[in-house]
């Protein structure tokens, strides 16, 4: 279960208005902030969550990144370009 603390959290970390959480989660901007004020009878965090997650956001539960800690979050760092594989390399693509 994610807390209203981690979807708000995760909201900021990405610069998503509640509207633009709300079309990509299918939920109404209603039920968006909602779940922010803890008020979660009846939404479906799971959407919310794979929305977050498919844009980059770790839900960490309690004690999982840190002993003690509490639940967190983390922004996943995207894939680093790593150019032209050696074996790709061809006169063609010498620049």
């Amino acid at each position: 279960m994610i807390s209203k603390e981690q979807i708000r959290g995760a909201r900021a970390m990405l610069g998503l208005s509640p509207e633009d959480l709300a079309g990509a989660s299918g939920l109404s901007t209603n039920e968006v902030l909602a779940a922010e004020r803890g008020e979660t009878a009846g939404i479906d965090l799971y959407r919310l969550r794979l929305a977050l997650e498919g844009r980059g956001i770790v839900f960490l539960g309690a004690g999982e990144d840190d002993a003690g800690a509490g639940p967190g979050l983390r922004l996943r760092q995207p894939p680093m370009d790593e150019g032209i594989r050696p074996e790709n390399l061809s006169s063609a693509n010498d620049g």
